[in-house]
């Protein structure tokens, strides 16, 4: 069975830094696709970063990059989001999962969600 947990939210003041971490389980970890993903009040979620199995391809949504970065721990089953200069448009409750590919090509989730960790910036 698969199990996601998220952690490291918190309440941040505008550019300020936080890192997120991600506890996965139930697959081989070191063998996967994994991303971050975000959902703000009142809007979709959306996708926000992601990394390849052994940590070498990363790829960022438009709005985040330069100032977050993904890594993975392999041998802890762990995924990290170090996010910098954050603003109150990165608010939002923040989620991690495995990721596999569409025959279209998009990098799809592919399990439950897990309850997520908020990430509120505010002064």
């Amino acid at each position: 069975q698969v199990q996601l947990s998220e952690s490291g939210g918190g309440l941040v003041q505008p550019g300020g830094s936080l890192t997120l971490s991600c506890a996965a389980s139930g697959r081989t970890f070191s063998k996967e696709f994994m991303g971050w993903f975000r959902q703000a009040p009142g809007k979709e979620r959306e996708f926000v970063a992601r990394i390849g199995s052994t940590g070498a391809h990363t790829f960022y949504a438009q709005n985040v990059k330069g100032r977050f970065t993904i890594s993975r721990d392999n041998s802890k089953n762990l995924m990290y989001l170090a996010m910098n200069a954050l603003t109150s448009e990165d608010t939002a409750v923040y989620y991690c999962n495995f990721l596999r590919v569409s025959p279209g090509g998009h990098w799809l989730p592919v399990d439950s969600w897990g309850q997520g960790t908020q990430v509120t910036v505010s002064s």
